[in-house]
């Protein structure tokens, strides 16, 4: 069974950093690209960062390019985002999704194959 974790959300002030974890059980993560997505209430959940299975390339909303940055591990099954300089819009559930390899990146919802649960991310300004 495929599982996706979330983990580290919280509240945090304008300004401040998060860093978020998802940790995947159940398939074989190196052949898998890897992406962060987030859903801010009344709204569509929206692509956030993608990264490849190797992590030799990835792909960011330009609104978080500079601030977000996706990593991973594939030794320990995780895949990251840190989040620097955090603005109140970025208050959303973040959510960690995989799909099978590809040599190019998705950001469409609908593209990818498994999603984890959530994490809540508050920014207050």
């Amino acid at each position: 069974q495929v599982q996706l974790v979330e983990s580290g959300g919280g509240l945090v002030q304008a300004g401040g950093s998060l860093s978020l974890s998802c940790a995947t059980s159940g398939l074989t993560f190196s052949t898998y690209n890897m992406g962060w997505f987030r859903q801010a209430p009344g709204k569509e959940r929206e692509f956030v960062a993608a990264i490849t299975w190797s992590g030799g390339s990835t792909d960011t909303l330009d609104s978080v390019k500079g601030r977000f940055t996706i990593s991973r591990d594939n030794a320990k099954n995780t895949v990251n985002l840190q989040m620097n300089s955090l603005k109140p819009e970025d208050t959303a559930v973040y959510y960690c999704a995989a799909v099978g390899w590809s040599s190019y990146l998705k950001r469409r919802v609908g593209e990818y194959t498994y999603w984890g649960q959530g994490t809540q991310v508050t920014v207050s300004s």
